[in-house]
């Protein structure tokens, strides 16, 4: 009888252990969800400021040379931000499936 007490005993242990992995998983999944929704949220403000920036350069330079010079540069930055963003988020995320970068245009 005590045997199968034992058993019994074993089994718990067992599950519980198993329980305890999967919490762990999903807690450890959650984690990195809310990592890539705080990115995606941070590149879309990041994204804004730009589209402001642009607008305020079209509606305040009136010499059209510096204007375009000038907007030439911030789509410049803006390209490389989201490069580095991509790349550093590829490593970060340990994976190529970066499709929650992408905003909309």
């Amino acid at each position: 009888m005590e045997n199968k007490n034992n058993n019994w005993s074993d089994i718990s242990e067992e599950i519980a252990e198993v329980a305890k992995k999967i919490k762990e998983k999903t807690g450890d999944e959650d984690l990195v969800e809310d990592l890539k929704e705080s990115v995606k949220d941070t590149i879309q403000n990041t994204s804004d400021i730009f589209k402001n920036i642009i607008e305020t350069i079209d509606s305040t330079i009136k010499d059209e040379e510096i204007k375009n010079e000038t907007l030439e540069i911030v789509k410049k930055i803006n390209n490389e931000i989201k490069k580095t963003v991509s790349d550093s988020s590829k490593s970060i995320f340990n994976s190529e499936d970066t499709d929650f970068l992408q905003e909309e245009e």
